[in-house]
């Protein structure tokens, strides 16, 4: 009976792991193999280097690492700005507020809206028209003129200018999960803690905080993998995918195999990359359980 029971445990969960090992674990493996290899992506014939292409990027390929503190730098702003504007704003809709399902519904429209569009549209709002974009024209007519010019071309501010559009574009995410993680604590807590003399800030300490952090956990990590991986928006705001001072590892990766034909490298690259996001994961998840 133990064996029959085994079997039938086995088969319930073999269609998930057949599932995972196809298009995951299979994969990596076979990436993994390319990466040892230069290869131009289409000939026959490819030339085993070992691991020489993880050594060029690990101690050669300047332009990967600024790629990562690139993606890095976008990944902290959401992390903080997004991250905070999406618990607020789920705090307010989770109280007894007016109008607080057109909230959720307003809040939830730009995630599901299309990163192209949402570039093409925030190019068109940002980036120079004729000298004069809308954001500088409201610069300029609030007295502010000398703060207006082309935000996307500056090197100094086209950074933290597609942050900004992509905390505007991933925040309803957060805003959701945060959502439904606050309407899961009892309200018999805040009850009692009211009639204990409890103020709202310390009720918000001692009984929202401590039950969020797993959610909070959550939201983090899902932030990292995501905003990491942001790509189609910086095309659809900066366009091509040598895109200078903006250029994250996707584009790197892509250019990789566009530009100079190296497959086997672009392969390097992506393995690389993927287990900086598991490690950065792993990380959260260790420092969140000791904080817990």
């Amino acid at each position: 009976m133990k064996i029959r029971d085994a079997i039938e445990n086995y088969t319930f969960v073999l269609p998930a792991v057949t599932i995972f090992s196809v298009f995951y674990i299979i994969p990596f493996i076979w990436v993994f193999q390319l990466g040892m290899f230069e290869w131009d992506g289409i000939s026959f014939t490819r030339v085993f280097v070992g691991l020489q292409n993880f050594k060029e990027i690990f101690l050669q390929d300047s332009n990967w690492w600024q790629s990562m503190w690139n993606a890095s730098y976008i990944t902290l702003i959401a992390l903080t700005f997004q991250n905070i504007l999406a618990f607020m704003l789920a705090l307010a809709c989770d109280r007894e507020i007016r109008m607080k399902n057109f909230y959720r519904v307003i809040f939830f429209i730009p995630p599901v809206l299309s990163e192209v569009v949402v570039g093409m549209a925030w190019r068109f709002i940002i980036n120079d028209i004729d000298g004069a974009n809308i954001i500088n024209r409201m610069l300029i007519g609030m007295g502010f003129g000398n703060l207006a010019h082309n935000w996307l071309s500056d090197p100094n501010t086209a950074l933290t200018t597609v942050a900004l559009v992509h905390c505007w574009k991933g925040f309803g995410w957060g805003f959701l999960i945060f959502l439904a993680g606050l309407q899961t604590i009892p309200r018999e807590l805040y009850e009692a803690a009211r009639v204990d003399g409890a103020s709202a800030w310390q009720s918000f300490k001692k009984i929202t905080m401590p039950l969020m952090v797993p959610v909070m956990v959550l939201v983090a990590i899902l932030t990292v993998l995501g905003t990491m991986q942001v790509f189609v928006l910086i095309v659809s705001l900066v366009g091509g995918e040598f895109a200078g001072h903006t250029s994250v590892p996707v584009l790197r990766i892509l250019a990789s195999m566009r530009g100079s034909s190296r497959f086997g490298y672009a392969c390097a690259q992506g393995i690389t990359f993927g287990m900086v996001l598991v490690a950065i994961s792993f990380i959260q998840y260790r420092f969140s359980k000791k904080g817990h």
